[in-house]
């Protein structure tokens, strides 16, 4: 439970940190949809997957049908964001921290899930432990990818020619044009 209103939480803020970044104009659709959207789908699976596993009356095949839908519907949204992060990113090169952070370890996660949809019958205790595991493993993920767009973002700012940024100011601060007959 503790993770899953963290997960919450986080959620969240990252719609907060999303608003405020398009407000300061800052926020490229392209990489929104192939960084960002992860974030929110990881941290939405521990906030299920923590309503799930606390449901009464729970059997082993409820269990198994549950964790195996979240494992392959993960397994298939990591595949999405890896077409995405190849193929939909314009100009910026992907470096290996985007694709261990961003591919990789939900990809052990959601592949994890579905293992132990399938374990659940022979180490029923060892896999409730494994999904709690599994758990924070997906909410550090999406910690430190959060993480990651926030410094990203605001080295961009700081990234700004000069003269972009003062004519900005200028730009903002110019009287609006009446329009006199």
């Amino acid at each position: 439970m503790i993770a899953g209103s963290s997960a919450g939480g986080l959620t969240g803020l990252t719609f907060v940190v999303i608003a405020l970044a398009a407000d300061a104009r800052r926020v490229d659709p392209i990489g929104l949809h192939a960084f960002v959207t992860p974030i929110i789908v990881h941290f939405g699976t521990v906030l299920a997957l923590a309503a799930f596993m606390c449901v009464p009356h729970q059997t082993l095949l409820s269990i198994c049908l549950g964790l195996g839908a979240a494992g392959s519907a993960g397994l298939i949204y990591v595949c999405t964001v890896t077409s995405n992060i190849r193929f939909n990113l314009g100009s910026y090169l992907p470096v290996r921290e985007d694709w261990i952070w961003n591919v990789i370890l939900p990809g052990i996660a959601y592949g994890g899930l579905l293992t132990m949809a399938l374990s659940i019958w022979l180490l029923p205790d060892f896999t409730l432990y494994a999904v709690a595991a599994i758990s924070m493993l997906l909410l550090f993920i999406g910690i430190h990818n959060a993480w990651d767009i926030a410094v990203w973002m605001s080295l961009k700012r700081s990234d700004r020619a000069p003269e972009q940024a003062s004519k900005e100011k200028v730009e903002e601060k110019a009287p609006v044009a009446e329009n006199r007959p």
